[in-house]
């Protein structure tokens, strides 16, 4: 089923809501850092906004598929 909604190009919507498919990538927030790689501080003068950390989209790992049992 997952192929065939896949294949004729069903909303992104109509997929999670109705089909039941997750997508295959999540938000995750994470350590800012700097140029050089250093981890940034959060600014006290903005108190509503965390300038410490920021959202990065990642991907899920696909389901392997199991190996057929070998007949005898």
């Amino acid at each position: 089923m997952a192929y065939y909604a896949k294949k004729i190009g069903l909303t992104k919507w109509f997929k999670e809501t109705i089909l039941g498919i997750e997508p295959l990538v999540e938000t995750v927030k994470v350590r800012a850092r700097t140029v050089k790689g250093r981890f940034m501080g959060d600014d006290p003068s903005t108190p509503n906004i965390n300038e410490a950390y920021t959202t990065v989209k990642k991907t899920k790992a696909k389901p392997k598929k199991k190996a057929k049992a070998k007949k005898k």
